[in-house]
């Protein structure tokens, strides 16, 4: 069990360093985008939320690179130093002075992102055994769901009160204790030594990878357009102040962590109509955001809602991915959230350009039911094909 909260506690870092910046963007725009907040604040934060499709970008980046050459090394290991990189690229963001700076920092301590979670599933999924694989998956991901019950909360206020960059230096704190926890209790998980990058790398050779990684990256893009601009959603549409706007991202990591639990026991029973249903219900849970977003009691309730819908998924699509991937694992478990993060990147790039074109910050609920509709339309692909190459096999 030990072992298990290790590894969670390392994807609460994660989720902490992650989602905080969607609640911290209004003053990370006023601090490091003065100019441009003069001008026009829309503008300004529409610009700060490239700093969440550059974090996403790190993550698409790191995850095949990190998690393919570190197969062959020991897992408990590998671990370790994912995390002391997690909490270098925080550190930087603390200390970078200009957005630009920043920018590079965000990258920097996006790269062990998926690499971390990757290895982090297959070990808690071997510890757990056969048959509750998806629970395992879960286990870890929760440390991402809970961070933004208490994590994400508690970082917002705390860059309210104090400035953005001390929400990040908790994140760095967050890092220092993961990696000790996980030297200490984590079991020694041997690698592969006849593993190579360009063998692992051979996974992108896979149709059906490239179907599951599609899953992720446009129908998680819906939660990601509504949620990486819930700070304005709450304030500028629900005519909230800004302490209220804890209370909607609490209100959103509750849902998160129930939809997350729910969803491992889900995917373990019926992967398929799992991820099916995940993705039509993400679509409907879109339009009940953008329905409740003119009063922040209903908001806080649909984004709840929208939670629990989005991490309903997680686990089905990340043990897919598992399924999918032959003998290379460990890649594809991290490939999950390249998938998942581009997901993020093109979330919160389409929901800011929807934003800049004048169309109001209700605009990204309605352009997260295109995605998610996307999304159901890329599984059912994905499960016509594996039938039709049953047939053929037969």
């Amino acid at each position: 069990m030990w072992a298990l909260l290790s590894l969670a506690l390392g994807s609460f870092g994660i989720g902490m360093t992650e989602f905080v910046s969607m609640g911290l963007l209004p003053g990370i725009a006023r601090d490091l985008l003065s100019d441009a907040w003069t001008t026009g604040q829309e503008g300004a934060i529409a610009q700060a939320g490239l700093l969440i499709s550059v974090y996403a970008l790190g993550v698409v980046i790191g995850a095949p690179l990190i998690a393919g050459y570190a197969a062959r090394f020991a897992r408990h290991r590998v671990l370790i130093v994912l995390a002391s990189g997690l909490l270098l690229g925080n550190l930087l963001t603390v200390l970078a002075p200009t957005f630009e700076t920043v920018a590079v920092a965000r990258l920097i301590a996006g790269l062990p992102h998926g690499a971390y979670f990757g290895i982090a599933a297959i070990v808690a999924a071997d510890l757990l055994g056969p048959g509750k694989r998806a629970q395992g998956v879960s286990i870890v991901m929760s440390g991402l769901t809970v961070a933004n019950v208490v994590g994400v909360p508690v970082g917002t206020w705390l860059g309210q009160l104090a400035g953005w960059r001390v929400a990040y230096g908790v994140v760095v704190g967050l890092f220092a204790l993961a990696a000790v926890m996980i030297a200490l209790v984590v079991p020694a998980s041997p690698g592969d030594g006849s593993r190579s990058l360009r063998h692992e790398l051979g996974v992108f050779r896979l149709g059906q990878v490239w179907l599951t990684l599609g899953i992720g990256a446009i129908g998680f893009g819906s939660f990601f357009a509504i949620y990486s601009y819930i700070s304005p959603l709450m304030t500028e549409v629900a005519g909230a102040p800004e302490w209220t706007v804890p209370i909607v991202l609490v209100s959103t990591g509750l849902g998160m962590t129930v939809g997350n639990l729910v969803g491992g026991v889900v995917a373990d029973r019926n992967l398929p109509r799992a991820l099916v249903v995940a993705f039509v219900l993400l679509a409907i849970g879109s339009a009940v955001v953008g329905v409740a977003a003119a009063n922040p009691v209903t908001l806080v309730g649909a984004m709840f809602l929208f939670g629990a819908i989005s991490a309903l998924a997680g686990p089905a699509v990340q043990t897919r991915l598992m399924d999918v991937s032959g003998d290379r694992p460990t890649i594809a478990a991290a490939l999950n959230h390249s998938g998942m993060n581009v997901g993020n990147s093109l979330g919160a790039a389409l929901g800011g350009a929807v934003i800049a074109l004048g169309w109001g910050y209700v605009a990204p609920a309605w352009l997260g039911i295109v995605l998610a509709v996307l999304g159901v339309g890329i599984v059912m692909t994905s499960l016509a094909v594996e039938r039709r190459a049953v047939v053929l096999a037969a």
